[in-house]
């Protein structure tokens, strides 16, 4: 077993996907059924945060984060995207419950986990059981895996995330005029 962050997880369990690889697409029901497939989103980025379970102390803290800064988000060419386990219904109540604002996604079989390689067995306090681990990826325009956050705590990722994202975009819009020059 490896231990991370007072949680341990199975060496068994697939890594994370890394960057540079295209994302696995996925079609997923949002809290009202609507299905939101990976390649009808629009923006230049997607934020695709994996968190455990609605309405648990540390999932709700992220979640409300990214809500918070959704408008700095869009600015900023990202789409936000949360999934988790879970029935719409679920996550409709989570959303109502806290005012969650970004787009939770349902991964009832959590197949999308899985593909995702952030789906395994952990062990919390003594008991072992299958969950999500929490971790982040920000996807690129061509869908390609451009950063991996593993081991998130949930207090201050989204801020982190969001300044991840600006600096990348800074640093291509630098290559960029320097290419023109």
């Amino acid at each position: 077993m490896m231990k991370w962050r007072g949680v341990e997880r199975d060496m068994e369990q697939e890594k994370p996907l890394q960057r540079r690889r295209r994302a696995p697409s996925f079609t997923l029901k949002d809290k009202s059924g609507r299905k939101i497939a990976l390649k009808d989103c629009r923006e230049p980025y997607v934020v695709l945060f994996f968190y455990p379970k609605d309405n648990t102390p540390g999932c709700t803290i992220e979640a409300k984060e990214f809500s918070k800064l959704k408008a700095s988000f869009s600015r900023a060419g990202a789409r936000v995207l949360g999934v988790s386990g879970g029935d719409e219904s679920s996550k409709q109540k989570f959303c109502a419950r806290h005012n969650i604002t970004v787009t939770l996604l349902s991964d009832p079989d959590f197949s999308v986990a899985k593909k995702y390689g952030v789906f395994g067995q952990k062990r919390f306090m003594g008991r072992e059981y299958f969950g999500i681990a929490r971790t982040t990826f920000v996807l690129g325009p061509d869908r390609s895996i451009l950063h991996v956050f593993e081991n998130v705590k949930p207090l201050g990722h989204a801020r982190e995330v969001l300044a991840w994202i600006q600096q990348h975009r800074k640093e291509g819009e630098d290559r960029q005029a320097k290419k023109r020059s």
